[in-house]
């Protein structure tokens, strides 16, 4: 279940001026202090977002990651089967078959 992080909007009680209550997504949000009563608001919170950061993993979700070598050469490090390692600009055949990695 989602924690909520609440403000006193008057004078804070024991819990604190903010304060963090768990409850559901369907719940509707507090007008009250659970503990005194007083008027609080919702905060609106910062969101941990967790992203692999390793090539295999992204090659194991299907992404592709190029690191640009040099201007207009890049490298494909999440390269399966018949792909290029390399990938040049220039060169059409040597771009990354992302067809192949596009599912519905």
């Amino acid at each position: 279940m989602p924690v909520y992080e609440y403000e006193h909007t008057q004078e804070a009680c024991g819990l604190g001026h903010c304060f963090e209550v768990t409850q559901s997504m369907s719940s509707a949000k507090l007008a009250t202090c659970p503990r005194c009563g007083g008027p609080v608001k919702r905060l609106i919170s910062l969101v941990a977002i967790s992203a692999p950061k390793t090539a295999s993993a992204l090659k194991n979700m299907g992404f592709t990651k190029l690191v640009r070598r040099d201007k207009g050469v890049y490298e494909n490090v999440t390269a399966t089967g018949k792909e290029s390692r390399i990938w040049d600009a220039s060169k059409p055949e040597t771009m990354p078959d992302l067809k192949s990695k596009i599912r519905d």
